[in-house]
């Protein structure tokens, strides 16, 4: 009978990635709550309604 092969990784760093990925996604969260309270000011609405104006304008 064969023995399994454990993984070389010591025991500590077993749940290192899913930690990881719950750092970046809290992050990712938090990133995109402070894009909401920006994007909700009416100044910031006000120059990205602006800019958009801008591109779509047909000069002459």
């Amino acid at each position: 009978m064969k023995r399994k092969l454990h993984s070389h990784r010591p025991h500590s760093d077993r749940g290192a990635a899913t930690a990881e990925y719950a750092i970046a996604t809290m992050a990712a969260v938090g990133f995109a709550g402070l894009l909401v309270v920006i994007l909700r000011s009416d100044e910031v609405r006000g120059m990205l309604t602006d800019i958009v104006r801008h591109a779509l304008s047909i000069p002459g």
